[in-house]
């Protein structure tokens, strides 16, 4: 069973769970890193023949999918891709749920020794479209009271062993656009998950007031407990980044971490709007995603259609359509550029006028 105060990098509940991630980890690595390339390929011919476009929208991608889907490489690639997640969050779930009421016991034991640091309504609504099963997890980020410990294991194996001590998260943080001033006294991790990025911001920025904003109360439960075992001091809120209660021009600086191709498109405006209020005259945003408005050519299938048809991310395909910087501009935001990152993730800046 994981170690009492596990900190930063806890190990899941029993050894061979930590050897199921190890092998599941392996076999993600093989798909994405070795054979996605060529399924890449092939989608491409497959398109080129078509005379599609080198860069291609989702609905292109759709007209495409019968054909793309008669190749058996294609096939046997999303099958392995599919069965990897599905098994990796069972092993986890069902390890957990056997001593449950420990794990359980755990959260509500970091609750009395840090209290004041996780702020939620028991009468909070979870909006409906918050409840999907994000990425085949059983039961979604809100569903489980476990979610938090399952998600931290399971997303270990999504970044493919790149993450196993917060390194993605940090370089998120080091990426961040701060404001001109050099002030930085309150910052906000808004669809915080389970924290990482929060913490990482603290301990950079350890004179500032952190707090980390998410839907998912089972997350951020976790996320405090996670802080609490770490020794580090972030605020953790239920809530929604449409309709924040954070007031006006309180924020220095803004992170969104892969929040936007995990909530609705009739959402983008009002959460926009809502960190445009939040965020001080010269406060910085960073909104850290999936590429959009078709930034990146017919290789990248694999998130425009497969994720959304078969890894149950049922509003990536909007966000991937997107004019996300008109957005920000529209809101009033300036300077707003677009960075590359070394992974497939896309950086969009923006300042809010002094």
């Amino acid at each position: 069973m994981e170690q009492r105060n596990p900190g930063k990098h806890p190990q899941p509940p029993r050894r061979e769970d930590a050897s199921h991630m190890e092998y599941m980890t392996e076999v993600r690595n093989f798909a994405v890193r070795s054979w996605f390339p060529e399924i890449a390929g092939e989608v491409g011919e497959i398109a080129a023949q078509a005379g599609m476009p080198p860069v291609m929208d989702a609905r292109q991608y759709g007209q495409l999918a019968p054909e793309i889907d008669r190749s058996p490489a294609v096939a046997g690639w999303k099958r392995v891709m599919r069965s990897q997640q599905q098994l990796a969050w069972r092993k986890l779930q069902d390890s957990y749920a056997a001593d449950r009421e420990f794990w359980e016991g755990r959260l509500t034991e970091a609750e009395e020794r840090n209290p004041g640091r996780l702020h939620y309504d028991p009468a909070f609504k979870v909006p409906r479209s918050a409840c999907e099963d994000i990425h085949l997890q059983p039961g979604g980020y809100c569903g489980d009271n476990l979610a938090g410990y399952v998600f931290y294991h399971g997303t270990r194996v999504f970044y493919q062993g790149d993450n196993d001590q917060d390194e993605i998260h940090g370089s998120c943080v080091d990426a961040m656009r701060l404001p001109a001033d050099g002030q930085v006294r309150r910052i906000l991790d808004i669809g915080c998950s389970i924290g990482q990025c929060a913490t990482a911001l603290k301990e950079r920025h350890p004179q500032a007031e952190v707090w980390g904003l998410d839907v998912a109360l089972p997350m951020l439960r976790y996320a405090h407990m996670r802080a609490t075992d770490m020794g580090v001091d972030v605020h953790f809120q239920q809530g929604l980044a449409e309709s924040m209660e954070q007031p006006d021009d309180s924020f220095d600086a803004v992170l969104a971490y892969i929040l936007f191709h995990e909530v609705p498109e009739h959402t983008f405006e009002p959460i926009v709007r809502d960190i445009f209020r939040v965020l001080r005259p010269g406060g910085a945003l960073t909104v850290i995603d999936t590429p959009n408005a078709n930034a990146f050519p017919a290789a990248n299938w694999m998130w425009k259609l497969f994720d959304a048809q078969y890894n149950c991310e049922p509003y990536s395909q909007a966000f991937g359509a997107f004019d996300f910087a008109a957005l920000l501009g529209e809101a009033g935001f300036e300077d707003i550029r677009k960075e590359t990152t070394n992974t497939f993730l896309l950086n969009t800046l923006a300042t809010k006028p002094r």
